[in-house]
């Protein structure tokens, strides 16, 4: 991992090099949680150089908003979290661009920093916003945005695979430690460690899905009463950051054991304790303390159309800005429980090779990935992944998601997608893991039949 960490480097020294040459850029990153962070390092780094620069955010990258670039003729353009997969029309359209992303790579440009260049994995070694970090620390020291770094890795799930940030994003995280911005421990993974009463942390359990639990504010209070917890203290409701360790592993035994009493598969269980990471330049008690809230608090603001707040928040925004963040957090966080009540009660089609939900108008397109995520904890099958539909203003948005056996199996969701949606005359790309991608409306059927047809290829060529 050194060597390959040793040529990243390499390769931001020579796009610091040309960042250098102009006054002014312009960057161009993805709406969810790590293209927003992304942003924030990134422009943090030119704000220290004291170079001028403009912001644009996009749900995804193609043609046409390429096109709009070529014509704005900035003197250079960073595309941050994006673009590895739009290089041949970046490259047509004559424009100056750097592009630090992570996604896999189509094409070739001489200023692209992306981990699959030099043998290392974007889905779980490396995120965009790492990508960027690297970037960033080749303009000067900016080693103290490793905790947006580390919150964007975070809010790209690159923790899944194994539980915990391996790869490049472990080198990043034990420089956040090392300069004394970040710690990591182990603990209970439910949102809301910081922030919310410990019924609510249970309430809104969406990663697993508790039977019985989630949902349920009675539910929850019950069960926390039988294990002996004392609710209120100082008139307000205790958070789990203020329960005693003895507390708390009453807690984790117990939810352990109404688990296993309620049949959740053992994967599901482990996935309730994990690493998580705590921010120590942010205060106790707050939304940006813990990484996982973080990026869960960015992903309220721009795919809620509201990326500027997003990003003035990891510019170091703690007012107005900051308020209005949380406003659209509680909103997010209620979409999001909603729309997995709408799964677990519409049911999943299964096909031969994947599973699949059409949310139509009743999720928001811009989360609809979240979702897809979110149902393999309501799935009691793992052996397909899931598609995801959502009308948007200009087609349907497909989301999909795998796990890591698929992936060994032969899944590539960013090959599908990315070919199977330029057949119907659509665009996508992404990850191995998960991808995304735009159809016609009146494509659907077409899609869902080729890609599943191409997902069973890929399975059957790998066994």
């Amino acid at each position: 991992m050194s060597e390959i960490i040793g040529l990243m480097k390499e390769r931001a020294a020579q796009c610091a090099e040309e960042i250098r040459k102009h006054s002014s850029i312009h960057v161009v990153s993805h709406i969810d949680a790590d293209g927003l962070t992304s942003a924030g390092i990134i422009c943090t780094a030119l704000d220290r150089m004291g170079t001028d620069y403009s912001t644009r955010f996009v749900k995804q990258l193609d043609d046409t908003i390429i096109a709009e670039l070529a014509e704005q003729d900035h003197e250079l353009v960073i595309f941050t979290d994006l673009g590895s997969g739009m290089l041949e029309s970046i490259r047509s359209h004559a424009i100056n661009a750097i592009v630090a992303d992570h996604h896999q790579p189509r094409g070739e440009m001489q200023n692209h920093l992306n981990p699959h260049l030099f043998g290392a994995n974007g889905s779980y070694e490396l995120s965009g916003s790492g990508t960027t970090y690297i970037l960033a620390n080749a303009l000067g020291d900016n080693r103290d945005l490793a905790d947006l770094a580390i919150v964007g890795a975070m809010g790209d799930l690159q923790h899944m695979k194994k539980g915990y940030l391996t790869g490049i994003n472990r080198l990043i995280l034990e420089e956040g430690a090392s300069s004394n911005v970040l710690k990591f421990e182990k603990d209970i993974t439910l949102f809301g460690k910081q922030t919310r009463p410990v019924f609510k942390l249970l309430q809104f359990a969406s990663d697993p899905y508790i039977p019985g639990l989630t949902g349920s504010e009675d539910a929850c209070i019950e069960f926390l009463h039988k294990q002996g917890i004392r609710f209120s203290g100082d008139e307000r409701w205790r958070r789990w950051i203020d329960l005693e360790k003895d507390e708390k592993q009453k807690v984790v035994s117990g939810l352990v054991q109404y688990c296993l009493n309620a049949g959740l598969a053992s994967y599901k269980i482990e996935r309730l304790i994990g690493e998580v990471y705590i921010l120590l330049k942010e205060g106790e008690g707050t939304e940006m303390r813990d990484a996982s809230e973080y990026s869960t608090l960015l992903n309220a603001t721009a795919r809620y159309d509201h990326a500027d707040i997003g990003l003035a928040v990891c510019m170091g925004d703690r007012g107005d800005e900051y308020d209005q963040a949380c406003k659209l957090l509680a909103e997010h966080r209620k979409n999001l429980v909603d729309g997995l009540m709408f799964v677990k009660e519409q049911g999943l089609t299964k096909l031969k090779n994947l599973q699949y939900f059409d949310a139509g108008s009743s999720i928001r397109e811009t989360i609809v990935g979240i979702i897809a995520g979110m149902s393999t904890s309501i799935t009691n099958d793992r052996s397909l992944p899931i598609i995801a539909f959502a009308n948007t203003d200009d087609g349907i948005k497909v989301s999909a998601r795998g796990t890591q056996d698929l992936i060994r199996k032969g899944l590539n969701l960013s090959e599908a997608m990315s070919k199977i949606s330029a057949e119907v005359g659509g665009a996508g790309g992404g990850h191995d893991i998960a991808a995304g991608a735009t159809i016609p409306i009146v494509a659907k059927d077409e899609f869902i039949g080729k890609l599943d047809a191409m997902i069973g290829m890929q399975i059957r060529k790998q066994i």
